[in-house]
This record gives C-alpha cells, sequence and structure tokens, in this order.
C-alpha cells in the first residue's frame, strides 16, 4: 500500500496549522507552504479539500488565510487522509464475489486495522510527539 504524496502534504499542512492553533491567526498559504515544502499552487487545492471536510476554515482579507476548525485534539489522521482519497485503505477485493472469501476476510480485517490506527492518531499527539508544547487558553 502506497500514500500519494498528496496525503502526506494534507498531513503536514494540518500539522502546520496545529502549530498556529493557539495563537487564533491565520497562516498565509505561502508562509506554510515555505515552512512544510508544499507547493503553494498545490497546497490551496490540499486546503479547499480539508475545508471541505470541516478540517480547515479560511479568514479572507489582509491578514486572511487557512486555521483549523476545530482543535488538533478532535483531527485525526484519519480524518485528512479521507478528506484527500476518501478512504484510508479500499481494495476491490472486498466488493468482488469472485474473490475467495477467506481473502476477503483478510483484506478487510487490513482495511478494518487501518482505519482503526489512523483514527487514533490525532494531530495534539502528533505535535506532542514534535516536543512542541501546544497551550490553549
Amino acid at each position: 500500500m502506497k500514500l500519494s504524496v498528496k496525503s502526506d502534504y494534507a498531513a503536514r499542512a494540518v500539522l502546520g496549522l496545529c502549530r498556529h492553533y493557539a495563537s487564533g491567526n491565520a497562516v498565509r498559504v505561502e508562509d506554510l507552504g515555505t515552512e512544510h515544502g508544499i507547493p503553494p499552487n498545490y497546497l490551496v487545492q490540499i486546503l479547499i479539500e480539508l475545508k471541505a471536510q470541516g478540517i480547515a476554515k479560511s479568514v479572507r482579507g489582509k491578514e486572511g488565510g487557512y486555521l483549523l476548525a476545530r482543535p488538533p485534539g478532535e483531527i485525526t489522521l484519519g480524518q485528512v487522509i479521507r478528506a484527500i482519497h476518501g478512504t484510508v485503505f479500499d481494495t476491490p477485493a472486498l466488493s468482488d464475489p469472485k474473490c475467495p472469501p477467506e481473502l476477503r476476510k483478510a483484506w478487510n480485517s487490513l482495511q478494518t486495522t487501518l482505519n482503526t490506527t489512523a483514527d487514533s492518531i490525532t494531530f495534539q499527539r502528533l505535535q506532542e510527539d514534535s516536543g512542541e508544547k501546544m497551550y490553549y487558553i
């Protein structure tokens, strides 16, 4: 299984927005892209998809940019991957009637495990794992 660079960029963008969450200030696309090595044009597409899923929100105007739509502890890696790809793991075998039942069961088990793991990883935990402190007032 291989995730696209788009999912990596989306996770980087959300992690970057986490770092600015406590300030309440929007982050400009150019700054977020530069800080996390994401091409700005590609980042805009990603942020629009994250916004549509309620993960990010935009602020217009001179001080505009993007922020998280909810606290980092309420956003999981699984939600970000689903916002970009629709599923964390999928295989056509799950709906193929010709797939042997024992193999379909194995694929289903893998899907369940990956979903559970991805949904257990919050961006607050990732932020804490980085050694940076997050303070909420």
